[in-house]
C-alpha cells in the first residue's frame, strides 16, 4: 500500500479521499488555489501546497504544477477525484512517466471511452446493446440527414466528444433536422472544440441506470450493482438511488453482465461507471462509460458496506479485487441528493457567499454527509457550488425516503440561497414516491417542484409568529438572569402594561412581502391577528428544533429554526417557509425641510449601527435599529447623502430627540 498520496482535487471529494487515507494510515498531500487557501481539504490534509490562481485553468487543471508538487512532496500516487484531471489521458500518462501511480484507469482505457462515437463502435464489436443510430466518421450534413432518416424520428443529436448535455438536441421531425444539427455543432465546437456528432434513436420517457464496475491489474472485472439516476434537470442528476425501483432481477443480471463486458472491452482497471438508457419496456442500451469514481458512489457504499476509495487505492497498488462477483450482497436502500448554493426560483442560478449558518443533520447509521465546507466558509464563484451530499439509508425505499424527508427538514442554510426547499418538494412528489420518474420529467414539469409566489396561509403565519414570540421571551428571560436584577418587572417580554393587556407586533417578510401579526399573551398562549384573521394559540413549545402548538384547537408539530433575524418552518404538508424578521415599526425623520440628521423618536437602546462616517447612503436605507418598549424600530435615511457624524454606539441607551446620525450639507 502507498505511504504518501496526493489528492489532485478540492472540496467534498478531496475531503472524502483524505478520510479514507487517514483510516488506512496514508499520509495525505493536498493542493490548493488562491481561492482555497482556507478550505476544509487544506485543513484536513497532512500537508498542502499552493498551485496557482483561483480559476481552475490556473490551478486544478494545471497538471504540470500538480506533478511538480507530487515530486517535491514525495508522493507515490495521485488520486484525481472526479472532474478536473480525472479523465485526462495526458495527465494519466504524465503521472506514469514520472514514476507516480495514477489512481484510475490506464490512459488507453480513458482514450477508448473519451469519444462517444469510438466507444459505441467498440461496444458494438463486443455485443453490448446500442441505441439504433449512426456513430461513424462521415460528418457531411447531407449524409447525416440520410442517416437520420434511416434511424427514424424522434432522434437525438449528440456531440461525439461531449458530456453534461452540451451539444445535444432532440429532433422530432425530418424538417427540424438541419437547423438542430447546425445548432448542436456550434455548441459542440464552443464547448469541446470538436464539431463531430452522433445520431441516436430517441427513447421516449427513458430512465437512466448506471452500473458501478471495478477491474484490477490481474484481469478481474466485476460490477457492484446499479444506481438509478432518472431524476435529472437538463441532463444533470438530482437524485440517485440504489437499488433501482424499476429493475427486475432478470434485468439487473443482464445489465450487470453488459456492464462487465463493456469494462473488459477496454481492459479496465479501477473504478468506473457504465451508463445505460432504459426504455419503459425494460430494453436497455449502452450510453457511455465514465472512467472515474462518480459523485453518487456513496449510495453503493451504503448498501454494500464497502469503501470504494479504499478499493481504488488497493487496486492502484497492484492488489487483486477484494471480492468476487458472487460475494457482492446488497442490503437495504440508499438515496443521495446534493445540497447546492443555487436559487431554483431563478432558473437555478448558482450562488456564492459566506455560509453564515450551516446546520445539517447529525450523521448516523441512517444519515451520511459528505461535504467540503463548514459554517463560516465561503462558497466561491470559481467552482461548483455544492455544499454537501446528503445520503440516507434504511431497510427499504419507503423508509429511506422518509429518512430523507426528515434529514432535509433539519437542514438550515443562511447566506447564499440553497436548493433545500426544491429537494423537499422533489422527495414528496408522487412520481418520485412511486418510482415513476423519467429523465425528462423535471424539465417538463419543473413548476411542480418550485416554491413560486404563493402567499403563506394564516396558520403558517401564526405558527411563525408563535415561534418568534417564544424565541424573544426566552431571550429576554436569559438576559434578565444574567443581569443585576433578574426579577425586575421590566425584564419581561409580554408587553405588560398597567390597566390593559399588552400588545406586540411580530413583523415578518417573505419574498419582499411584509406581514404584521398582532399578538396578546405570553408563555405559549396567545391571541393572534393578521388582517381580519384571528388565531388562538395554546400550549406552544419550541425545543430541539420542533414547534408543538395548538392553533384554534388543532394540534400541529413542525420543524422550526428561529432566531432574532429569521424564522424558518415547515407546514404540515412539509412545505418550507423562510421568513425574515423585520422591525415592528419603520420610522424615519419627516420634519419639513430638515433632512440633516436622524434623531431618536423615543427613549430606547441602540441595537445595531449599520453605517459609519464617510458612508454614501441612499434614501430609505436602514442606518440604525433601536429597541424601545420591547419593540424594534428601523431608522432610515431621510435622503441620499454622505454621513458626517455617527453619535450612537451599539448597546447605548439614548433619550428621545437625541441626534444619532448627521449628514453632510
Amino acid at each position: 500500500m502507498f505511504e504518501r498520496v496526493l489528492i489532485a482535487n478540492r472540496g467534498e471529494i478531496a475531503c472524502r479521499v483524505i478520510r479514507t487515507c487517514r483510516r488506512l494510515g496514508i499520509h495525505t498531500i493536498a493542493v490548493y488555489s488562491e481561492a482555497d487557501k482556507d478550505a476544509q481539504h487544506v485543513r484536513l490534509a497532512d500537508e498542502a501546497w499552493p498551485i496557482g490562481g483561483p480559476r481552475p485553468a490556473d490551478s486544478y487543471l494545471r497538471g504540470d504544477a500538480i506533478l511538480d508538487v507530487a515530486k517535491k512532496s514525495g508522493a507515490q500516487a495521485i488520486h484525481p477525484g472526479y472532474g478536473f484531471l480525472s479523465e485526462n489521458t495526458g495527465f494519466a500518462r504524465a503521472c506514469t512517466d514520472a514514476g507516480i501511480a495514477f489512481i484510475g484507469p490506464r490512459p488507453e482505457s480513458i482514450d477508448a471511452m473519451g469519444s462517444k462515437a469510438a466507444a459505441k463502435a467498440l461496444m458494438e464489436k463486443h455485443q453490448v446493446p446500442l441505441v439504433p443510430g449512426y456513430h461513424g466518421d462521415n460528418q457531411d450534413a447531407a449524409f447525416l440527414e440520410e442517416q437520420a432518416r434511416k434511424t427514424g424520428f424522434p432522434l437525438m443529436i449528440k456531440a461525439a466528444a461531449g458530456g453534461g448535455g452540451k451539444g445535444m438536441r432532440i429532433v422530432r421531425t425530418e424538417k427540424e433536422f438541419a437547423d438542430a444539427l447546425a445548432s448542436a455543432q456550434r455548441e459542440a465546437a464552443s464547448s469541446f472544440g470538436d464539431t463531430r456528432v452522433i445520431l441516436e434513436r430517441y427513447v421516449e420517457h427513458p430512465r437512466h441506470v448506471e452500473f458501478q464496475v471495478f477491474g484490477d491489474t490481474h484481469g478481474n472485472v466485476i460490477h457492484l450493482n446499479e444506481r438509478e439516476c432518472s431524476a435529472q434537470r437538463r441532463y444533470q442528476k438530482v437524485l440517485e438511488e440504489t437499488p433501482s425501483p424499476f429493475l427486475t432481477p432478470e434485468r439487473r443480471k443482464a445489465m450487470g453482465e453488459a456492464a462487465v463486458a463493456s469494462a473488459k472491452a477496454v481492459n479496465y482497471v479501477g473504478a468506473g461507471t457504465v451508463e445505460f438508457i432504459v426504455g419503459q419496456d425494460g430494453t436497455f442500451f449502452f450510453m457511455e462509460m465514465n472512467t472515474r469514481l462518480q459523485v453518487e458512489h456513496p449510495v453503493t457504499e451504503e448498501t454494500l458496506g464497502l469503501d470504494l476509495v479504499e478499493w481504488q487505492l488497493r487496486i492502484a497498488a497492484g492488489e487483486t479485487l477484494p471480492l468476487q462477483q458472487e460475494q457482492i450482497r446488497a442490503r437495504g436502500h440508499a438515496i443521495e441528493v446534493r445540497l447546492y448554493a443555487e436559487d431554483p426560483d431563478q432558473n437555478f442560478l448558482p450562488g456564492s457567499g459566506k455560509l453564515r449558518t450551516l446546520k445539517l443533520p447529525s450523521p448516523s447509521r441512517h444519515v451520511r454527509l459528505d461535504g467540503g465546507v463548514v459554517e463560516g466558509d465561503t462558497v466561491t464563484i470559481f467552482y461548483d457550488p455544492m455544499i454537501a451530499k446528503l445520503i440516507v439509508y434504511d431497510a427499504d425505499r419507503t423508509q429511506a425516503l422518509q429518512r430523507l424527508r426528515e434529514a432535509l427538514a433539519e437542514c438550515d442554510i443562511v447566506g447564499p440561497k440553497s436548493n433545500i426547499a426544491f429537494l423537499e418538494r422533489l422527495v414528496r412528489h408522487p412520481v418520485v414516491i412511486e418510482g415513476r420518474i423519467d429523465t425528462g420529467y423535471l424539465d417538463r414539469h419543473l413548476s411542480e417542484f418550485l416554491t413560486g409566489d404563493a402567499a403563506p396561509s394564516d396558520h403558517v403565519l401564526f405558527a411563525a409568529a408563535t415561534a418568534a414570540l417564544l424565541h424573544d421571551e426566552k431571550t429576554i428571560v436569559n438576559d434578565a438572569l444574567r443581569s443585576d436584577d433578574p426579577y425586575s418587572p421590566w425584564s419581561r417580554a409580554d408587553a405588560w402594561r398597567i390597566g390593559h393587556a399588552g400588545k406586540r407586533i411580530v413583523a415578518l417578510s417573505l419574498r419582499e412581502q411584509r406581514y404584521e401579526i398582532e399578538a396578546h399573551g405570553h408563555d405559549g398562549n396567545y391571541q393572534l391577528q393578521y388582517g381580519e384573521s384571528h388565531g388562538e394559540v395554546q400550549g406552544a413549545r419550541h425545543a430541539n428544533g420542533i414547534l408543538s402548538v395548538r392553533i384554534d384547537g388543532e394540534g400541529i408539530r413542525v420543524p422550526v429554526h428561529a432566531d432574532q433575524e429569521r424564522i424558518s418552518l415547515h407546514d404540515v404538508n412539509g412545505q418550507r417557509h423562510a421568513f425574515v424578521r423585520a422591525p415592528a415599526f419603520i420610522w424615519q425623520s419627516k420634519e419639513a425641510g430638515d433632512t440633516s440628521h436622524i434623531i431618536a423618536p423615543m427613549p430606547g437602546r441602540i441595537v445595531l449601527v449599520k453605517t459609519q462616517i464617510g458612508d454614501n447612503v441612499e434614501k430609505d436605507q436602514e442606518l440604525l435599529v433601536m429597541e424601545a418598549m420591547k419593540m424594534e424600530l428601523a431608522l432610515k435615511a431621510p435622503r441620499a447623502g454622505t454621513i458626517e457624524a455617527v453619535s450612537a454606539t451599539q448597546g447605548e441607551f439614548v433619550e428621545a430627540d437625541t441626534v444619532l446620525v448627521r449628514f453632510k450639507p
